[in-house]
Order: C-alpha cells, then structure tokens, then sequence
C-alpha cells in the first residue's frame, strides 16, 4: 500500500525550495533569474501533483479499521500552499521591478534630444568654448584648476568669488595662451574661505543629451562623450513636448500592472 510522506521535504527531495533565493534577486542576469523562477514553479506543480496522486491512492486504499490520520496529509497540504504563495509574491515582486525598469527606461529615452543641467565637473570644449556653473555660499578666494582627459593641469587661475550662482567661461587656452583641441576637460573649484579653511565648490554643468545607454540599471545619460544617471538631473531648460504623454501612458500602464497583482 502507498504512504504518504511525513513531510514535504521527501516529495522535494534534496531540492526543497529556499524563499530566500527567489523573487527580486540581484544577479546581474535577469533572463538567468526568470529560467530559474519557471523551472521552480514547474517543480513546485510536479511535486504537488505527485503528493495528491499519493494522497488519492492512500485514501482509496485505506484499512476502514484504521483509517488515515488526516492531520498528516493536512499539515502536507499547508506547507504547500505556504510554499505557493511565497513563490507567487516573489513573482510579483519580479514583476514590480521589471515594471520599474521599464519606467526608467521609458524616462531616460525622454531625455534624448534635451538640454540638461547635472551635477558634475566635466565639460566639453568645443569651438574654444567651455562652461561650467558653481554656487559659492560665502565670499571667498578660489583656484579654478582644469584638467584634461589624461587628468594633467591645463590651466589654473586664481581670483576672488562672491555668494550666488554664476558660470564659468573658458575659452580653451592653457596658460601660455595656447589654444587646445576640443575633448572633455575637468574643473576643479578649490576655496579658502575667511578661517583659512580649503573647501572645494561642486560645480554643475549643461549639455544637450546625445543619448541613452538602457543597458545600465539605472540607465545613463550621455552628454559630451560623459555618462550621468538621471539622478544627477537638476533641470531640464527646454519643455519635454511630447514626452509628457507618453509618461503619462506610462503611468496608466504601470497603475494597471500593480492593479492586477493584488
């Protein structure tokens, strides 16, 4: 006569599932992630499958003078379910952060084509032109220091700067008056503010977006050869147009997505 297991762990074998290793996981692969995802969900069925073949033999070939005691198959039946509903949140959790990442996405392309002001130092120099924006808090004695891609000293130039936003203008030339070739060149805002103290003046610059690399999670901007993440965004000088629509699109889907995993 067939028996039913004492507990889940023999119908699993030594591929009793782990909670902890599913759903949201932050391996770099996400196709690897989904593969595993279907393949436990199809063990998952095999297994419960198995247990209510087992369990039907069982009460169909039980002794009437000792019946089954039903609180096993019970606490069986229990631990499944327990079992699929975790895997079915960790589903939806995958779900979410696809939904995310195609929000991210969605955002970022909407970027391409715009003029953007991010936090950063790089700039690009082009036809003798290069510009930077700075905010001191306090009026102080500064060093503007420029660098270039290879991070030697191009230029450097000291002077006196007062609280407020500003830009800084460079026209391309070391300090021997030599004009250098367009490329991406560093600024470098050192200060000594009124206790002597040296701090360093973040500096933001603006750039048209040339493109956006959705291989990267979050994605990047590219903006004069450089890579920024939309968190780095400050402004966006010229309107979306009709991005806004399709955000908006985005969000009715995104709504509708989170509506139907609840």
């Amino acid at each position: 006569m067939s028996t039913i297991p004492a507990t889940t762990s023999n119908l699993f074998g030594n591929q009793t599932p782990s909670t902890g290793n599913t759903g949201a996981s932050t391996s770099s692969s996400s196709s690897t992630n989904s593969s595993g995802q279907t393949n436990l969900n199809k063990q998952i069925a095999g297994n419960f499958t198995q247990f209510l073949q087992l369990l039907t033999t069982q009460l169909q070939n039980q002794n009437p003078l000792d019946p089954l005691d039903t609180n096993q198959f019970t606490q069986q039946l229990v631990e499944f379910a327990s079992v699929e509903q975790q895997i079915n949140m960790n589903t939806n959790l995958q779900t979410l952060v696809s939904i995310q990442q195609a929000a991210q996405s969605t955002q970022a392309l909407g970027f391409v084509g715009r003029t953007v002001t991010v936090t950063g130092a790089t700039a690009p120099l082009t036809n003798g032109q290069a510009q930077w924006t700075f905010n001191p808090t306090s009026p102080a004695n500064a060093t503007f220091t420029i660098t270039n891609s290879s991070g030697a000293t191009v230029f450097t130039q000291t002077g006196t700067v007062q609280p407020g936003t500003q830009n800084y203008n460079w026209s391309g030339r070391d300090n021997n008056g030599q004009q250098l070739p367009d490329g991406n060149y560093t600024l470098t805002i050192t200060a000594a503010g009124t206790n002597g103290q040296s701090v360093a003046i973040p500096t933001t610059v603006t750039g048209v977006v040339d493109s956006a690399d959705l291989t990267q999670n979050p994605p990047t901007l590219s903006i004069g050869g450089q890579s920024f993440s939309l968190n780095q965004i400050l402004s966006v000088t010229q309107p979306l147009g009709s991005t806004g629509s399709g955000l908006s699109t985005l969000g009715s889907n995104v709504a509708s997505a989170l509506g139907n995993l609840f």
